[in-house]
């Protein structure tokens, strides 16, 4: 993505909220929104010959469900300059801490959007890395805290010989003195490449690297050199910037896994905030995640059934320049559940195999054969 990003004034952001009723508020909301997200400030402020300007347009407002009003906003593409920063600002900033407004969704014309980079690989680099065409993706992670590195990588044979397809680091795998970080990435990465040339398929291993920006990128290089082959950050922690950096990085160019760890603080609870399909959708497609990592529904998460569907939607559906991202789900899913899973989201999706596996009575290898039963294989 270019910094500095001077974009032409025909470009421009339409923002989508919800905002209380009755119609007479909903509209006055909607204006405020339009000052917050631009000025901060009162109207008298601005000259009157920025007010077509400078301002965020009311183009639409229509009732919805509950006595809720949706208000789609115009922004000017020249607001930004190129930032995630920028962006999430002028979306939701001084909005956030008014308590009674969602943001719902966003897009941008193809000027602006095409200055975003958007997913490496998107679905179909990462089905063509892993060989697998059709059937939904399983991937299996490297937990729980606590084991050595060689435990790690011991367990990461047994899901490579199960037949998952891609396999990632826990988040809480930081650098810890009983599992330093590169004696994991090396033991694991080696493990896994060993594995998968033995059944003959790719494996693909995305080592967590997340921190600071510049540990991010010391761990990023780290990780390449050592044999990963993606990268797992989580932005709620890092922030959106970050992983937009090391997906640009072309000294990198390892696909990233985005977590949604402490993304789930910005979610629309009934109280204002972002909907799930732009924290977990949107967002990480626009800054290079090639996958997102989100809750399913019906686990002990608070997803329902259609945020779910809506979030992986969103991670697939046409969006200019920009590749398609896979949705993975996650959230102690057993094989009983695959096919519901299946259902409802599709082929075009990955699910996330946690600690479940582990328990399975026949060991690790017979609960992945079970997973790939149930889908058909």
């Amino acid at each position: 993505m270019r910094h500095g990003h001077e974009y032409d004034a025909s470009e421009f952001l339409t923002a989508i909220y919800e905002v209380d009723g009755p119609e007479s508020m909903a509209r006055s909301r909607a204006e405020r929104i339009c000052y917050d997200q631009t000025i901060e400030a009162e109207s008298n402020l601005l000259p009157p010959s920025l007010h077509s300007t400078i301002l965020g347009r009311v183009e639409d407002l229509k009732a919805t469900a509950g006595g809720r009003y949706q208000a789609n906003i115009r922004f000017r593409g020249d607001l930004l300059s190129g930032e995630c920063s920028d962006l999430l600002n002028v979306l939701f900033g001084t909005s956030s801490l008014r308590g009674d407004v969602t943001l719902l969704s966003f897009e941008m014309t193809n000027g602006l959007l095409s200055s975003w980079p958007g997913p490496r690989l998107g679905i179909d680099g990462l089905r063509q890395a892993i060989g697998v065409s059709r059937r939904p993706l399983l991937c299996a992670v490297l937990k729980p805290l606590g084991r050595t590195p060689q435990e790690l990588a011991e367990l990461a044979v047994q899901f490579v010989e199960g037949g998952v397809d891609l396999i990632k680091d826990d988040q809480s795998l930081v650098d810890q003195r009983w599992c330093r970080f590169e004696e994991r990435v090396s033991r694991c990465a080696e493990a896994i490449a060993r594995a998968s040339a033995c059944r003959g398929r790719p494996c693909l291993y995305f080592a967590h690297v997340s921190g600071s920006l510049d540990t991010m990128r010391r761990r990023a290089a780290q990780a390449r050199n050592l044999g990963a082959s993606g990268l797992l950050v989580a932005p709620g922690l890092t922030g959106l910037d970050a992983l937009r950096a090391l997906r640009s990085d072309e000294a990198i160019a390892l696909p990233i896994a985005s977590h949604p760890s402490m993304l789930g603080t910005s979610v629309d609870r009934g109280g204002g905030g972002l909907t799930s399909p732009v924290i977990y959708g949107l967002l990480p497609r626009l800054v290079g995640s090639d996958l997102s990592i989100y809750p399913t529904f019906g686990s002990d998460y608070p997803m329902s059934r259609e945020d779910c569907v809506l979030v992986a939607e969103h991670c697939r559906r046409s969006w200019g320049c920009l590749r398609s991202m896979m949705p993975a789900v996650g959230g102690r899913i057993g094989p009983g559940r695959l096919e519901e899973l299946s259902s409802a989201l599709g082929k075009e999706m990955i699910f996330i195999l946690g600690s479940r596996i582990q328990q399975f009575p026949g060991g690790v290898v017979a609960a992945m054969k079970e997973f790939h039963r149930v889908l058909g294989e």
